[in-house]
């Protein structure tokens, strides 16, 4: 198992195999590196390096009480990205790992990065306020916390149903996914999972995304139950200097998992454009 330790001295978990031009993966909350493990095949095969991380407090990675904030996921991308010399990358990132991406480009710029992909994305806002109304109001974050302070095991194979559209009419349930979805959160700790639901819901990216001076591939599902596309995706390819948005009609928060092929053919055709 292979660990980067931290500027503040966390050890950080994650994958890297092959050679070539570098695909670095973020996941979502409550995931692991281990989400990414079809893209990584595919694309390892077809000659690039792909890396994957366990965020802080998620996986295999140290879980800390403290520095469970979105800040420190950005410089704990950075330290990674340094520690491995990693250039010419891509970043791609799911869900929180999407603004975990946005925030490190924000927070750390472009110079080891030469594009990047947002898939089912938070940014720029998931809350509603007045000035983002097409959010999701607080009140639905707090049932999120509750349900993982009372009863997380519970709620995660509860939460799998929407996030992979297993609840919708005619969707035969993915019993391997939603059996590794609970897995993967059960792997990681509790108070730095409770702790990153303020961060996918109620941090603003709007400012990372107009700094980003690199192409973005936004792709999102228009059924995504998680992170509805309105308030996300819609928003996000507008305020980027260099955006492309890609609309998967139907398919849910989860897309690179139930439809890996579409995805990875996409994704591949957006890198050798570049």
């Amino acid at each position: 198992m292979s660990f980067v330790t931290t500027s503040d001295g966390i050890q950080i978990f994650y994958k890297s195999f092959g050679e070539g031009r570098p695909i670095l993966f973020s996941h979502g909350w409550p995931l692991t590196a281990d989400a990414w493990e079809t893209q990584m095949l595919f694309f390892g095969e077809r000659g690039f390096r792909v890396i994957a991380h366990d965020r802080r407090s998620h996986g295999r990675s140290q879980q800390t009480w403290d520095g469970n904030n979105m800040d420190r996921y950005a410089d704990d991308l950075a330290d990674l990205i340094e520690s491995l010399d990693l250039k010419d990358a891509i970043l791609i990132g799911h869900s929180t790992g999407g603004g975990e991406v946005a925030h490190y480009l924000g927070r750390h710029g472009t110079s080891r990065v030469s594009a990047a992909v947002l898939v089912g994305a938070v940014p720029p806002l998931m809350l509603k306020t007045a000035a983002n109304p097409d959010g999701l109001p607080v009140d639905v974050f707090d049932s999120i916390r509750a349900g993982v302070a009372a009863n997380r095991s519970q709620f995660f194979k509860d939460l799998a149903l929407p996030f992979y559209g297993f609840n919708r009419d005619g969707v035969t349930v993915g019993t391997g996914l939603r059996d590794s979805f609970w897995l993967q959160g059960m792997m990681g700790g509790l108070k730095g999972l409770y702790d990153c639901i303020h961060e996918f819901s109620e941090v603003d990216y709007t400012e990372d995304l107009r700094k980003i001076d690199v192409p973005v591939l936004f792709i999102h599902g228009d059924d995504d139950q998680i992170v509805p596309i309105g308030a996300a995706a819609k928003k996000a390819v507008n305020l980027v200097p260099n955006g492309t948005l890609k609309v998967y009609p139907g398919k849910p928060h989860g897309l690179a998992e139930t439809d890996p092929e579409q995805f990875n053919h996409d994704v591949l055709a957006f890198i050798n454009a570049l």
